[in-house]
């Protein structure tokens, strides 16, 4: 038995992936909570590890070698450990690649997209027209495509992969991002079925209780000043 890996973690849609990932592989784990409300994320010690003041992270005491490794940005950790552990990434290469295309899909669109939605809609001291339209229409469109993805598969991939550990959190929000499942029957099914998996509830309830006892972001104006107010440092 090697050390747990440690997790440095909030409960958001991208943390999600990371703990969604270590229950699927059964894999133990330890949880440091990054209270990004707080601006825990720009500590000294988690820079060393997350050099963009981001979480999730890992550090795994077992990595290649045999020698410690520690690795930010959740669709990296998530390729590392199906690698590692080769499970929910396939090693073929046409099946890799196809989970690879969805899991920067979401990397790159419906993660940005809909957290600019949910920005826009709930946190913006002004609520802009413009702005609410613009990534509410853009997180509709992404919702179409996966809809339309999956009107002839289980899953984004084909199987069950880390791709649809990376959606399903940021889906879950869908009503934040103005959205109604019932409009994407086949994404329906699809989210309804993930969030089923007993690993993806253990996922997702890492953290709540924790969460719970920070004041409410929508309410409260110092966490948005440290979340939205960011610029160099």
């Amino acid at each position: 038995m090697t050390a747990p890996i440690e997790v440095y973690y909030w409960p958001t849609p991208n943390g999600y992936k990371v703990t969604i990932m270590l229950e699927e592989l059964g894999v133990p784990y330890d949880v440091s909570y990054i209270n990004i409300g707080k601006g825990e994320q720009f500590a000294p010690d988690f820079l060393k590890i997350a050099p963009n003041n981001r979480m999730p992270a890992i550090i795994d005491p077992d990595g290649p070698g045999g020698a410690p490794i520690s690795i930010f940005e959740s669709g990296a950790i998530l390729q590392y450990l199906g690698r590692k552990y080769g499970q929910f990434y396939p090693a073929d290469e046409r099946r890799r690649v196809d989970v690879d295309q969805w899991l920067f899909w979401q990397m790159g669109g419906l993660g940005p997209m809909a957290g600019q939605a949910h920005h826009f809609r709930d946190y913006a001291p002004e609520k802009i027209a413009y702005g609410i339209d613009r990534y509410t229409n853009e997180v509709n469109r992404l919702y179409g495509v996966m809809n339309r993805r999956l009107a002839d598969r289980d899953y984004l991939a084909g199987d069950y992969s880390i791709a649809d550990m990376a959606c399903v959190g940021w889906v879950r929000s869908y009503e934040k991002q103005g959205q109604d499942l019932n409009d994407f029957p086949h994404l329906k099914r699809w989210f309804e079925t993930v969030m089923a998996r007993p690993a993806v509830e253990r996922g997702i309830a890492v953290g709540q209780e924790e969460r719970a006892r920070q004041a409410n972001l929508a309410e409260d104006k110092e966490a948005q000043k440290i979340l939205f107010g960011q610029r160099a440092r």
